[in-house]
């Protein structure tokens, strides 16, 4: 497998991830991902290439996917954690073809790799207030929950992080860059 920056032309794909998500989770009890992610904003995170894609050869199907950032939500985080050196991890998802078998948590176990590669302290992350499902996972996966937003319009409120350096699957193959800050593509598996 390899992951790769997302390109425009990934776009649709990245809207499909989106949609299939949604209709698991509508039939898990939540609607987290019910409303659709503005495709501006996606096309905005592929041009600074914070988004990137997982697939088995450079010209198949992605797999997965993740944005990976330093876009604090400040309704989130205080100013004094935003200062801190931290990335955050977005819009993870993977495909249901590969689901439960650890992909998920192999890629934020990546994103803590390059977080820490470019001097950041912390990984970081949100989830969806009341998918409960999916805070367990992710406080399996090394996170701490740090707070929850009361503010109704915050539909993501639930702020959870854990030390960029911490990887819960070391003995899983993990991705490494190559080529310098930017590589075109990684090998892993």
């Amino acid at each position: 497998m390899i992951i790769t920056p997302a390109e425009e032309a990934d776009l649709p794909r990245l809207l499909k991830f989106r949609s299939d998500a949604s209709v698991w989770l509508r039939r898990r009890g939540t609607d987290q991902w019910a409303k659709p992610f503005p495709a501006t904003h996606i096309l905005a995170s592929i041009r600074r290439r914070e988004v990137f894609m997982v697939r088995e050869s450079p010209h198949s199907d992605a797999v997965a996917t993740l944005t990976l950032d330093r876009d604090a939500d400040q309704r989130l985080w205080t100013p004094k954690e935003i200062a801190e050196p931290a990335m955050y991890v977005h819009k993870l998802a993977v495909d249901r073809s590969r689901a439960g078998a650890g992909l998920g948590g192999v890629l934020l176990d990546w994103a803590g790799q390059q977080a820490t590669g470019r001097g950041a302290r912390w990984l970081r992350l949100d989830a969806w207030t009341t998918n409960l499902r999916l805070q367990a996972y992710y406080r399996d996966q090394g996170f701490t929950h740090v707070r929850t937003s009361s503010d109704p319009e915050v539909v993501s409120g639930w702020a959870a992080q854990r030390p960029a350096e911490y990887q819960r699957h070391p003995e899983e193959p993990h991705p490494e860059w190559t080529e310098g800050d930017a590589p075109r593509s990684v090998r892993y598996g």
